[in-house]
């Protein structure tokens, strides 16, 4: 019979439990002297880790039969179950994590390397942030939607509205684009739109991917309207290594004495929960200490800890420690699309309560669960420290569902704009430009002149099926960067 789940957390804490080995070739059937290898004898070292992390953790987990502590009949009986599985792989999507839609975002990587640059803003690209759609019954068009400052784009020449469906001179199809795109050098065919025909000019620009580390404040200005200064920051990702940059900007704008605020989301997919603080206590200022998000881990956690620990509260300080320079605003605008996400929408969700929160663009993904990197180390923690030295496996399972200060989450089809805008992909206006589709629609807001709101036009014969970065294993996910101290410290001391 599976150990209660208190006594388990209590084993895994002394010991009782655990994940080291010699068998540093991660072989889950030791291999013996003359070869042939011993059934009896399985090395599931990397799934045991996998099942207590999960079995602890998960925000589902109750949805998962395999951790009911009725289940197996005995240690045996569940070693037997682990070993069914392929690959460490298979045992994480096929039997530990509940399938989508519920959980669209748990995920395993063999390497932690991966997720820890990414986290960082760190990837190999060519600078050139674009969008995908599909034409005709199988052609896909690129379009640049910005290009990263110095990076190769930058520096040959690639500009946001830049059109091209071919790369190396092969045109881009529902079955290869994914693979060219992928490639560590090529050459893309710059396209124009004429009397709504695509055609190829004669201009090709060759890129190379580089290691860069993006900083997300893409621009932060302001904008003067009809006597009104207006703050203007487009800020794509929530990246804890430039809190500090975000700060800044937020100084400058508190600096100039700004009346209004846009904040431009549009490309933003989410990242640090912390960091997604921090953007509403600069935003704000007037509500430290009140709860911003509220937390929802699986039933039994929710059980054993109380409801003050499981929020999140606007504060006075980013992570390095510096004060942040926060605006007091009572209302801000804030444009979000099909590609704002997780922390993105935590800060229109838990700002709703307290501020008048304008939407601008069109409806968000719908992502409200937070996730956390839980590495081969010591349970119940299962952080970085003393990660187990025979593999390099992660896993950032979902952990807690989140809610704002009334306890409003927000589907799973996303948060509905009040004003509704959308960007031309074939005309695209230049970022942080007064005349660009989805800022101007904020503006006319902002100046009363509802009136100058662009018209929303789609066109059926393209779809969007992709993006920049859409392959990314934190692609849409809203994560914290480890568990919250309090909450560790307290499985710890849990006791039958």
């Amino acid at each position: 019979m599976k150990i209660n789940k208190l006594i388990l957390l209590l084993f895994l804490t002394t010991g009782i439990f655990t994940s080291c080995s010699t068998d540093e070739d991660d072989e889950r059937f030791p291999v013996a002297p003359g070869g042939e290898k011993p059934s009896e004898t399985p090395n599931l070292e990397i799934e045991n880790y996998l099942y207590n992390a999960m079995g602890i953790w998960y925000v589902y987990e109750a949805d998962v039969p395999e951790f009911n502590e009725n289940y197996f009949d005995s240690e045996a009986d569940k070693e037997e179950w682990l070993a069914s599985f392929n690959s460490p792989e298979d045992l994480f999507n096929n039997g530990l994590k509940v399938p989508a839609p519920k959980d669209r975002f748990s995920f395993i990587l063999d390497d932690y390397t991966v997720l820890e640059n990414n986290q960082s803003g760190i990837s190999t690209t060519t600078g050139m942030d674009y969008g995908l759609v599909r034409y005709g019954d199988n052609g896909v068009i690129a379009y640049v939607r910005y290009v990263i400052p110095g990076s190769p784009a930058d520096n040959e020449g690639v500009e946001r509205g830049m059109l091209f469906t071919e790369i190396d001179r092969e045109a881009m199809t529902l079955d290869n684009y994914q693979s060219l795109l992928r490639r560590s050098g090529y050459e893309i065919t710059v396209a124009e739109i004429n009397d709504n025909i695509i055609r190829n000019t004669d201009k090709i620009i060759a890129l190379n991917r580089i290691e860069i580390t993006e900083n997300p404040v893409l621009l932060s200005k302001v904008i003067e309207v009809d006597g009104v200064n207006i703050g203007y920051i487009m800020y794509n990702r929530f990246t804890a290594d430039f809190d500090d940059e975000l700060n800044a900007s937020f100084g400058e704008l508190k600096a100039e004495g700004i009346d209004e605020l846009v904040l431009d989301l549009r490309y933003n997919g989410g990242g640090s929960v912390e960091s997604a603080v921090d953007l509403s206590s600069m935003i704000t200022g007037q509500f430290e200490g009140e709860i911003f998000s509220q937390q929802t881990w699986n039933n039994f956690l929710q059980s054993q800890f109380s409801e003050d620990l499981l929020v999140d509260r606007f504060n006075d300080e980013i992570r390095t420690g510096e004060m942040i320079n926060s605006l007091n605003l009572s209302k801000v605008y804030i444009i979000g699309t099909g590609s704002t996400a997780s922390a993105s929408e935590l800060v229109i969700n838990g700002l709703a309560p307290y501020i008048d929160v304008v939407q601008v663009g069109g409806n968000t993904v719908g992502k409200f669960q937070a996730a956390v990197a839980l590495y081969d180390s010591p349970a119940p923690n299962f952080n970085r420290q003393n990660r187990n030295p025979n593999h390099k496996y992660v896993i950032q399972p979902l952990v807690y569902e989140a809610q704002n200060a009334n306890g409003d989450a927000y589907s799973e089809e996303g948060l509905t704009p009040d004003i509704e805008a959308e960007e031309d992909i074939f005309n695209l206006m230049p970022l942080g430009e007064p005349d660009e589709t989805l800022l101007a629609a904020a503006l006319a807001d902002i100046t009363g002149n509802r009136m100058a709101i662009p018209a929303v036009s789609y066109d059926s014969r393209f779809t969007k099926i992709g993006e920049r970065g859409d392959t990314d294993v934190n692609y849409q996910r809203m994560y914290i960067e480890e568990i919250p101290e309090e909450i560790r410290k307290k499985a710890s001391e849990m006791k039958k």
